[in-house]
């Protein structure tokens, strides 16, 4: 008997939409009243203010304009897309990658599986520092190159990467976007319990990279080298070391961007465009191969910045429908009556619930942690506690929700199957889930 295959990304989306116009009929239309927050300069709810509003259900065609809707909201990400696309498929053009993925696995002969922790490191430290994500898209075909020249397959591609990123992003004690909103947002001092944080996050980090490394060792084939190969095993050009040295000035001043001048999406866009461009004439492509080499990476991103949009889309109609403060309220309402302890691991579950109609970190926090906070007050419950049960609950859900746009395009792009990633990924969510509701645990009995 033929076993039922998974649904293609696009169909899984889509699918995802139609079930929220549906749920727009189905359960009661309610919201939060909001105030504008001086501490983060974001709108955030009001505890204790939920009521119903009238209904607004999402009809078919509107769930269908969604979809456009949601590629609007998400332009700046989109755009992100394909522009460092475009751009790093320059630099793939000059030759320069190819040349320096070349050195990089005759450097690394007899030690290629030391690529999969420098690598996870590294984009782990990425996504602690800022949440790194949807950069990570266009950075595919280069991860591709380096791990099908040392016999790896895609998925680990996406599992040093992305996966790397977000586990990283999910314990980090600093990342802007998701513990430091929700510390101002429960009134705690910046970069509290940071040392707790830590701990927790090298034991996450290094059993993502063990299972990682079980996968990519259980699954590597070591190709014998081709002419092709062999011929291209030279020491890198002159301009190639000028393109490689620009790559790596535009990520200096990408991590400076962020951390220090408060860059956003659109100032990424236009840092990659410029290196493009440089690499593509310093490269000798001219303007003329330089303008058709970003072409070729608008074409090759295209597919993944749509799933971007398609997956906002799901949270625009939800919003439409006014019921995903209906979920909220649902969700959070019964931890009131539960033990400290219980509480604690019941806010975990719900931050993993509500992630999957709430795609957004930051809007996570907005939106929950008033909720919880006063909660938390009433019952005894630390407020770094509530903060620690958000941040591991939709941080590691990041890993498998079909509303993160960045993990759906970077599968995607790498030509690794969702349901492949799924069956990856699960078994490492649960265990770093397990991990988190310890690290809870030991955090209300240290009184943290």
């Amino acid at each position: 008997m033929r076993r039922a295959a998974f649904p293609h990304p696009l169909t899984l989306l889509t699918a995802c939409i139609l079930a929220a116009a549906l749920a727009s009929y189905i359960l009661p239309a309610g919201q939060y009243d909001r105030r504008d927050d001086p501490v983060t300069g974001r709108a955030v709810v009001v505890a204790g203010t939920y009521h119903h509003v009238a209904r607004t259900p999402v009809g078919l065609f509107q769930a269908l304009v969604a979809i456009p809707k949601g590629l609007a909201a998400a332009g700046s990400v989109v755009f992100l897309v394909f522009l460092v696309g475009g751009a790093f498929t320059v630099v793939d053009q000059t030759g320069a990658l190819r040349q320096a993925v070349t050195w990089l696995v005759r450097r690394l002969q007899n030690r290629e599986t030391l690529v999969i922790p420098i690598v996870s490191l590294t984009f782990a430290t990425f996504g602690a520092l800022e949440n790194m994500s949807e950069e990570i898209i266009a950075l595919v075909p280069v991860l591709l190159l380096v791990t099908r020249r040392l016999g790896f397959d895609a998925l680990t591609a996406v599992a040093i990467s992305i996966g790397a990123a977000a586990v990283g992003a999910a314990f980090s004690p600093i990342n802007p976007f998701q513990v430091q909103i929700a510390q101002k947002l429960a009134g705690l001092p910046l970069l509290s319990g940071s040392m707790f944080r830590l701990a927790v996050l090298a034991v996450a980090v290094g059993g993502w990279i063990w299972g990682t490394w079980r996968h990519a060792l259980r699954t590597r084939v070591v190709a014998e080298d081709s002419d092709d190969q062999r011929l291209t095993e030279v020491t890198l050009a002159t301009r190639g070391t000028i393109v490689l040295l620009l790559v790596l000035a535009t990520f200096v001043v990408f991590v400076y961007g962020i951390m220090q001048l408060g860059w956003d999406f659109d100032q990424m866009s236009a840092l990659f465009f410029a290196m493009g461009v440089l690499a593509g004439l310093i490269g000798g492509l001219g303007a003329a191969g330089t303008a058709e080499a970003f072409v070729t990476g608008f074409t090759s991103m295209a597919y993944a910045a749509m799933l971007i949009g398609f997956a906002r889309a799901i949270f625009v109609v939800l919003d439409e429908g006014h019921i995903i403060d209906t979920i909220v309220n649902a969700l959070v309402t019964p931890l009131q009556s539960l033990p400290v302890v219980l509480s604690a691991l019941g806010m975990l579950v719900v931050q993993v619930a509500v992630h999957g109609p709430v795609p957004s970190v930051s809007g996570q926090a907005v939106l929950t942690m008033p909720v919880l906070v006063p909660m938390s007050d009433l019952i005894g419950l630390s407020r770094q506690v509530v903060v620690l049960a958000y941040q591991y609950g939709a941080g590691l859900t990041e890993l498998l929700t079909p509303t993160n746009g960045a993990l759906m395009a970077v599968t995607a792009a790498a030509g690794v199957k969702y349901s492949d990633w799924l069956k990856f990924a699960i078994p490492l969510f649960a265990a770093l889930l397990a991990l988190s509701a310890v690290a809870l645990v030991v955090a209300i009995a240290i009184r943290i």
